[in-house]
């Protein structure tokens, strides 16, 4: 897609706007880094735009550079590169500085760079003179990624913009290792001068979207209001329009991916002025997008002209040219570089330049090259006004050539021998993908689509990958006898630039049939111990007796399931290879049909003549017996059956049989099903009987009936080298009843209450087992279904759980259950009824258990040592008590004692730990019981209790 970025080149020496000062002087500028070693050094390099107009002093004497290289405060003063301060327009200069660093092993680093002063005047930065102007970079330091690059921008921003018009950049960025590339804005970083911590890039405080600022700011077209964009994957930066003259700063982050993982990004700080201005733009034509082999001669014009016939002047920027943004040369590309002829100059329009590059193998990579032009007219007295245009061009790779393909002859293989030509472009660690798929139709290919993406996209499955210096492959996986395969070739390159051939010619092949092919496992009794299956199988097609040396035999083989693979030899047969000979019939017995399918194989042997030894020639693929599976539903019965064969049941008539007499009949014929796909192997049975002529068996399915069926599946070979009749199979037989969907009555539940009054102290006493003893009776009203199979019981501790847990089942008619639980009663419950369909009722209602809880205190204790009634207690078995506050008061009211536990056990002693003198106390106990409730129930307990110690006597 060609891209038109339209620009403005002011006259920066008569309209700038900032004051004669040495810190007055930074433009623009970036870090990028390229890795030098494996043992993670890499060369970083600032690059730095100046104001030669305002700031040529400032210019000049900016000698160093303060890096941090994103371990903690750790940085450098690094120097400028002296013969890279050049400059690049009258009034403005490229400054370089550069470093080494090597980091201490594998992370994500933040480099930053910290210059003291922004230009004067910045319109949408508050006191910008007084900010510094800060660059990041991330880098992500993995030795994987090999000798990584950041991508350069070779685009310098040196172009001004213009009041009501639109102002567009690109950064022309150019990544070495064709890493993929993704745009976004930033706010530009800078802080002010009295902040010291320089290795923490601060974004500028204040700063505003210049495509806000001014009144009504609206777009060139006039039809919205301004906006400030960049699109995130070609890179253009447009600010559509600027409303009032001035000097901008914006910022935007250049992302750099490898297979989809982000490895590192880059900013671009860069300053816009905005001037008036009455000039009209010059135009530039380009190509189209280009999608080239390597090896092309690309040779297209470029056209250029200005409506004022002003004098213009032609540049351009983007990796194939290999060359800076100083127009100094740079080794991006291989060599040959892309050429623009004429070069450059300020020349009489219009103009007409030839945009020449001779492609090589060396130019294969997955990204395409983006090739950027810029025009800019020279007119007298006026802004100057500039126009970038740009196109890609995508280099792949050229397809193999010449490649055969034709079966492999050794005995009891299936193999097919691929060989082709040397690949002219084989660059170090290259490979060849070997794509297949069975059938040789034609696939229509675009060459500038990724090649092994198009074939898989047309069916082709990727089997091999082998050395691009190899020219031969060996195909032995899955492949099938009889069967035709077309083949074709994909050269891949390695990362990060990657690329891919266009996919070879296709080269076809069909595997001779060789071997016998299954024809029937049909089921003749459903049985757990005594089921029956007989297999069928032809000669080996292809094969007649004079071709192998004698004699022959078979082998069977038999695993368990559809897709079992625990295949064991249950025949050995010898064979004659006579037409007509019953030697390809076997009847399995003894099987578990009604639980399982089962999976056969055959092999055929021949006599090898210089060993004398029986020798695989070649094995059968496996098929399965039918599965037949059963579901019953309201008022009818689903069926659906599978089989895993090499012969194709789709697209056929399939027939279902119905008996009320067993699995294994005798059967009725009820329907016809026309099946195209997996999916549709399926039928309900509603009852009615579709075939009548074996007899109309119609019937209304009963839920208290069982209905048994089988499935005859039809199905043929669809390799056209195998000329055989239908092949038709039964399954096993199975049986189901319907279901009745109505819910019966929820029962009425009853909890039998405790005696709790009659209960004596001692109750309770060492009990480890309690009993809720459960009672319902079956729920009333219409339309319930009256035919109970069970009742199912569900407790929840606690009244608060959403929850419940099922118990336990009671058949009916028992409606009684006892509940033994080891951890008190507390707890709630509910019950269902269930139907003999498995219908089960609404919950019952809910019933909560909240035991005896008990708790007392005595009036008197002895603390005096004696080992006897020395600590105040919970008089003997206190019931359902989770925790107990104790606080104990003297004669006067003043609190003397406080304890919280799970008992009481007061020693006498106050709460510092001195002994109590005899005499009378009070108390109150805050005890907790547990119960149905999860936050339990509590009681205050109030009492008074004489202390007695050696010596006193009870008044």
């Amino acid at each position: 897609m060609r891209r038109f970025l339209l620009l403005l080149i002011g006259l920066i020496g008569s309209l700038l706007f900032s004051t004669q000062s040495y810190a007055t002087h930074v433009r623009a500028g970036e870090i990028t880094t390229r890795r030098i070693s494996n043992n993670n050094t890499y060369e970083i390099t600032l690059t730095v735009y100046y104001d030669e107009q305002d700031g040529r002093d400032a210019s000049r004497e900016q000698n160093n550079v303060l890096f941090c290289f994103g371990l903690g405060t750790e940085s450098r003063q690094v120097p400028r590169v002296v013969a890279e301060r050049r400059f690049i327009n009258p009034n403005t200069t490229i400054n370089i500085y550069r470093t080494t660093y090597t980091y201490p092993g594998p992370g994500t680093y933040n480099i930053s760079c910290l210059i003291q002063n922004r230009n004067e005047g910045t319109r949408n930065i508050p006191n910008s003179v007084g900010t510094s102007f800060e660059l990041r970079t991330t880098i992500l330091v993995n030795a994987s990624l090999g000798l990584n690059s950041t991508p350069v921008m070779l685009n310098p921003p040196l172009d001004s913009a213009r009041v009501g018009q639109k102002f567009c950049h690109n950064p022309a960025a150019y990544d070495a290792d064709g890493d993929s590339l993704s745009y976004r804005l930033w706010t530009p970083a800078g802080r002010p001068n009295n902040i010291t911590d320089n290795c923490t890039p601060r974004l500028v405080v204040g700063y505003s979207r210049p495509e806000l600022i001014g009144g009504n700011p609206r777009t060139e077209a006039g039809t919205a209001p301004a906006t400030l964009t960049v699109d995130p994957l070609t890179g253009d930066v447009c600010w559509d329009a600027p409303a009032e003259r001035g000097q901008y700063n914006i910022a935007f982050i250049v992302e750099e991916y490898r297979n989809g993982i982000k490895i590192g990004e880059i900013v671009r700080d860069m300053q816009i002025i905005v001037v008036d201005g009455t000039n009209k733009r010059p135009e530039l034509r380009v190509p189209q997008d280009l999608c080239v082999e390597a090896g092309t001669l690309i040779n297209q014009p470029i056209t250029a002209t200005d409506p004022d016939g002003n004098r213009i002047e032609l540049t351009y920027y983007g990796g194939p040219f290999n060359r800076g943004p100083d127009g100094q040369p740079l080794a991006l590309v291989a060599p040959a570089a892309a050429t623009l002829t004429p070069p450059g100059g300020i020349v009489n329009a219009p103009l007409t330049a030839n945009f020449r590059w001779q492609t090589n193998c060396a130019h294969i990579r997955d990204e395409p090259y983006d090739v950027i032009l810029r025009v800019v007219d020279y007119p007298r007295n006026q802004t100057q006004l500039a126009t970038l245009a740009s196109f890609q061009i995508r280099i792949y790779a050229p397809g193999p050539q010449n490649l055969t393909a034709q079966a492999g002859t050794s005995p009891g293989g299936r193999s097919i021998v691929l060989n082709w030509g040397a690949y002219n472009c084989a660059l170090p660690g290259a490979q060849m993908r070997v794509y297949r798929r069975e059938g040789c139709e034609a696939l229509p290919l675009d060459p500038c689509t990724n090649g092994g993406e198009a074939l898989v996209a047309g069916g082709y499955t990727l089997v091999g990958q082998v050395p691009i210096t190899q020219t031969s492959f060996t195909d032995n996986q899955n492949l099938r006898r009889g069967a035709q395969y077309s083949y074709r070739l994909v050269a891949v390159f390695e990362r990060p630039r990657g690329g891919a051939s266009v996919a070879s010619a296709q080269a076809c092949v069909s595997l001779p049939l060789q071997t016998p092919l299954m024809t029937h496992v049909t089921v003749d009794t459903t049985s757990t111990t005594g089921g029956r299956i007989t297999v069928r199988w032809t000669r080996p097609i292809g094969v007649n007796p004079q071709d192998l040396g004698g004699p022959f035999q078979y082998r069977l083989y038999r695993a368990t399931g559809l897709a079992g693979t625990d295949f064991s030899l249950i025949q050995t047969r010898p064979t004659s290879l006579a037409v007509g000979a019953g030697d390809t019939v076997f009847v399995d017995r003894g099987l578990n049909t009604e639980a399982n399918a089962y999976r056969y194989r055959v092999e055929f042997l021949f006599t090898e003549a210089s060993t004398g030894q029986l020798t695989v020639l070649d094995v059968s693929e496996a098929a399965s017996s039918v599965r037949l599976a059963a579901v019953g539903q309201s008022g009818a019965i689903a069926l659906a059956w599978q089989a895993a064969t090499p012969w194709s049941n789709d697209n056929q008539t399939h027939r279902i049989f119905r008996s009320q007499r067993g699995p294994n009949g005798p059967f009725n014929e009820i329907a016809r099903v026309a099946v195209t796909g997996g999916g549709s192997y399926r039928f309900t049975d509603t009852g009615a009987d579709q075939v009548l002529a074996d007899g109309n068996v119609s019937v209304r399915l009963s839920v208290d009936s069982s209905y048994c069926y089988r499935v005859l599946t039809v199905g043929r070979y669809v390799n056209p080298a195998v000329n055989l009749p239908v092949l038709e199979n039964y399954s096993q037989g199975i049986c189901a009843s319907p279901i009745d969907t109505t819910r019966p009555c929820a029962p009425v539940l009853r909890l039998d209450s405790l005696a709790c009054g009659s209960l004596s102290a001692e109750s309770g006493c060492n009990q480890s087992e309690f009993i809720n003893n459960l009672s319902w009776q079956v729920g009333s009203g219409s339309g319930c279904d009256l035919r109970i199979a069970r009742y199912e019981v569900y407790y929840s501790r606690y009244r608060e759980d959403s929850t419940a847990s099922l118990l336990g089942s009671v058949a009916a008619p028992e409606q009684v259950y006892a509940h033994r639980k080891g951890d008190g009663y507390g707890g709630c419950y509910s019950v269902r009824a269930v139907t003999r369909s498995g219908v089960a009722s609404a919950a019952s209602n809910r019933v909560c258990q909240e035991g005896c809880p008990w708790f007392a205190l005595p009036n008197v204790f002895t603390p005096n040592g004696d080992g006897k009634n020395d600590v105040f207690q919970a008089l003997a078995c206190p019931r359902q008590v989770e925790e107990v506050v104790f606080v104990v008061y003297n004669r006067y009211g003043s609190k003397v004692y406080e304890s919280r536990g799970g008992a009481v056990s007061w020693d006498g002693r106050s709460s510092g730990g001195q002994a109590l003198s005899s005499g009378l106390y009070y108390y109150e106990a805050n005890v907790l019981f547990s119960g149905s409730s999860r936050v339990g129930s509590r009681e205050s307990v109030k009492g008074w209790v004489q202390l007695i110690r050696e010596g006193t006597t009870m008044r």
